[in-house]
């Protein structure tokens, strides 16, 4: 029986764990399919506070955790099949196994989508990349390509022109889904240029990183290679909430939804922090602040009496 239970360990997780240890509460933080969350893949975090030097994702997740430890933070290794509200809450555990607190924090993220193109996945954090904001300050006077026609394709490509010498944006159809306002933008920049009704192929690498992209034109069936050093896929993230039905209330694209300026959910006694409750701005900075807010939260229902 514990505290305070927290499911994920990315920035936010592992900020509510430090939080809830200083403060004394019994907790433990069931640590997911991915140790670390996200940064675990990226590799030097240049936009995060007391890092003048950058700091590479896995060390930065490792000095967290390192951190959490410290103040007497329990760690599964493991992860949550089934959640069951009440006082106590009760989560089922993968192997069957179950266990319960009193107030649960989910801080599970958000995964982003990729396309399972050939050559992709072994290339995440060696220039392939889900996002500009983190990555794009490496491609300076650089070219490269954004995979995808909404509008956070738009926001990505961009965001690139302020580093790249060159922005490509890929798209399978032959027309844009993003906002008028969005795609005018783009347009307007002369750092942009169009690959619409294509269909990306490969991910093509020199050994080191990213060396170009395979495409293949839509109306022709014709077959071209793009020159880049990065590509920046914008297909969307995918809320990791697919166990949270009928648990707490979620959005039309499934993020937990949060009351007012609190980190508190539907359901009473669990909170949630981090990217499965912010489809906006996603980063690490404000993840681990709402962990800090979740845990501050989950402390004050863990004194409340019970009625």
């Amino acid at each position: 029986m514990y505290d305070v239970a927290v499911i994920g360990s990315g920035p936010a997780g592992l900020t509510a764990a430090i939080y809830l240890g200083r403060a004394g509460l019994k907790h433990v933080v069931i640590q997911g399919p991915q140790p670390g969350g996200q940064l675990m893949t990226t590799s030097v975090v240049e936009n995060y506070p007391a890092f003048p030097d950058g700091v590479w994702g896995q060390e930065m997740m490792e000095k967290m955790e390192a951190q959490a430890r410290r103040f007497g933070t329990e760690f599964l290794l493991t992860k949550v099949t089934a959640v069951a509200a009440g006082r106590p809450i009760r989560l089922t555990l993968e192997n069957g196994d179950s266990l319960e607190a009193t107030a649960l924090i989910l801080a599970t993220g958000a995964s982003a989508r990729y396309l399972g193109l050939p050559g992709e996945k072994e290339n995440i954090g060696r220039g392939v990349s889900a996002c500009a904001t983190c990555d794009g300050f490496f491609y300076k006077g650089q070219e490269v390509v954004v995979i995808g026609g909404g509008d956070a394709a738009m926001e990505e490509a961009l965001f690139l022109t302020k580093f790249a010498a060159r922005v490509t944006v890929v798209h399978r159809r032959d027309s844009l889904r993003a906002a008028q306002i969005m795609v005018q933008r783009a347009q307007a920049s002369d750092k942009i240029q169009w690959k619409l009704d294509y269909t990306p192929l490969e991910v093509l690498s020199d050994g080191a990183g990213v060396s170009g992209l395979a495409l293949r034109n839509n109306k022709t069936g014709a077959q071209e290679t793009l020159s880049a050093s990065g590509i920046f896929v914008a297909v969307g993230h995918q809320p990791n909430t697919g166990f949270l039905a009928g648990v707490v209330a979620l959005d039309s694209q499934g993020y937990i939804l949060t009351k007012d300026k609190s980190t508190a959910t539907s359901t009473a006694g669990i909170f949630a922090a981090g990217d499965v409750q912010d489809s906006r701005y996603q980063q690490a900075v404000t993840a681990a602040g709402s962990g800090a807010m979740a845990a501050l939260d989950a402390a004050g229902y863990v004194a409340q009496p019970v009625e």
